[in-house]
């Protein structure tokens, strides 16, 4: 018997506002409410029950919803589809050892079923036949025979960065931590259900060990799940607490709180990621020089602090002048952090070569001079760049950053018990990397290394001592940026080796762990 795999797509409420409401391609780095993202994605009552009177009605009992809400996933026999899709024809293709079922012929559906169906998947397209040379045949994520995904999971991260299943912690006595502000709060059965989706090729933990401070009750918050779930997926086994500062926005002191919590505490982890930031003129220069302190503090103790890039590219504000320069972000403009900027693969449906993702926040700070471990990196970049915008945008002997890059965009996130996908920022990037840099930790510390501590020197180091393919360089794209004050565009674009807008590039776990290895 011939059986078919049929992924049905319907129209949820709201879903036709998806582009100006979801969809990182339409609105840059803008987070949506939870609220908001069901009421795109959920499908309505009517349309629910619709569908799956018209499936029951059928006899198609094997079915499942998959983890956007609104596809349903049924495995059936070939007659039984045919009577569901009138019009059909199915068949056994086969090509060498692999075969498949496929209809050569359209389908059609009952006219009150159309307002409601999205379109019914399986039917028609074959796969691409793909030829590779023995090199390509490696797990090659940049070759021809790319794998297709629909949405960046834990699996996706690690095959693009050559991470294998054992690449997971071993010691008891490492950890990796993340802050959570603004009245963020995940929730540890989200964790759970997320690593029940997406964990199951390798070793993880479905509870976080240790929270400090206060943890609300009420609703999960979708940048604190995101934080949370991706720093357990790359730093993988390993021991995780969660630093839960309720501090208000406004008040812009949840920084400088969080770090007096850590300079308190005798025992803290070795790995800390913050998806958290703000314009450096809209603070004061004497918090920012005191939060700086802090990180310099933090660095003395042997602690690795990630913070995201932020998601208005270059920024924008206008000068007393009337002009208008690019606008860094604090902290990602310290010289004491390592800031993660954000890629997109080149193709958004492919695992294959990267690109910059628009929104990557990324320049040059107009408050802290550029540290001597990146001006020689950054020199050549000022020197080599066949474009770069007018000089009065930017100050081109400040800190530089980002440092690095990962994957920023179309993720997949549990919150409050709901799979979300198309979810951005470098506020996904940063946990990726955090997790990453925890587990070089956890080598070092078998070999009875220190931890990596204060990150950047070691990063910038790398290139000089011929260690660059830890990283994938990211050649392509630009980010955001104001030009003339009246329309967005063009800041800084990637280049080769170090760029203002993905850093180095991004990781390339194996290698990096070998050069990161050394004493």
């Amino acid at each position: 018997m011939v059986h078919v795999l049929l992924t049905v797509s319907w129209i949820g409420a709201g879903q036709d506002g998806l582009c100006g409401g979801l969809s990182p391609l339409c609105l840059p780095g803008q987070y949506l409410s939870l609220e908001q993202v069901r009421d795109l994605v959920q499908p309505s009552p009517a349309t629910l029950m619709t569908v799956l009177k018209w499936l029951q009605d059928h006899g198609v009992e094997d079915c499942r919803t998959v983890t956007t809400l609104d596809f349903l996933e049924c495995h059936l026999p070939a007659s039984m589809a045919e009577l569901l899709l009138p019009g059909a024809e199915f068949h056994r293709y086969v090509h060498g050892q692999r075969s498949l079922v496929r209809s050569p012929l359209p389908y059609t559906v009952p006219p009150e079923l159309a307002e409601h169906l999205d379109f019914v998947g399986g039917m028609h397209r074959f796969p691409v036949e793909h030829t590779v040379s023995r090199a390509e045949a490696r797990k090659d994520v940049g070759s021809a025979g790319a794998s297709f995904h629909l949405g960046v999971t834990p699996a996706i991260l690690r095959q693009r960065y050559n991470m294998t299943g054992g690449d997971v912690g071993l010691l008891p006595n490492n950890s990796q931590a993340c802050a959570q502000f603004l009245e963020q709060y995940f929730h540890q059965a989200d964790l759970a259900e997320f690593m029940q989706l997406f964990g199951s090729s390798f070793a993880h933990r479905t509870q976080v060990d240790r929270v400090v401070g206060h943890q609300g009750h009420g609703k999960a918050g979708l940048e604190a799940s995101l934080d949370v779930e991706y720093i357990m997926s790359t730093g993988a086994n390993i021991s995780t607490w969660v630093f839960s500062n309720a501090g208000r926005h406004e008040s812009q002191e949840p920084f400088l709180a969080w770090l007096l919590l850590l300079s308190n505490m005798s025992a803290v982890p070795w790995v800390h990621s913050v998806s958290y930031g703000d314009d450096e003129d809209s603070l004061s220069l004497a918090y920012m020089e005191r939060v700086n302190a802090e990180f310099m503090k933090a660095a003395a103790r042997g602690l690795t602090v990630l913070f995201a890039s932020g998601d208005d590219g270059a920024g924008c504000r206008r000068v007393h002048s009337g002009n208008h320069t690019f606008r860094p972000s604090f902290p990602a403009s310290s010289p004491y952090v390592t800031t993660v900027g954000g890629t997109s693969f080149k193709n958004p449906f492919l695992v294959t070569e990267e690109v910059t993702d628009y929104i990557s926040g990324g320049g040059f700070s107009n408050i802290f001079p550029m540290p001597g471990y990146q001006a020689a990196a950054v020199g050549r970049f000022l020197h080599s760049a066949s474009k770069l915008p007018p000089s009065s945008y930017y100050n081109s002997s400040g800190r530089a950053y980002p440092d690095l890059a990962a994957l920023s965009d179309n993720y997949w996130v549990v919150t409050n018990r709901i799979p979300l996908p198309w979810v951005s920022g470098t506020s996904a990037s940063t946990p990726v990397v955090a997790g990453m840099v925890a587990l070089i930790n956890d080598r070092r510390l078998q070999r009875g290394l220190a931890p990596l501590g204060f990150l950047n020197p070691a990063l910038y180091q790398l290139q000089e001592r011929g260690l660059g393919a830890a990283f994938y360089d990211v050649t392509q794209g630009c980010h955001l940026s104001c030009l003339d004050g009246t329309v967005q565009g063009q800041g800084f674009c990637a280049g080769p080796a170090w760029d203002p807008v993905t850093g180095w590039g991004t990781p390339n776990f194996p290698s990096l762990l070998r050069a990161l290895l050394l004493p």
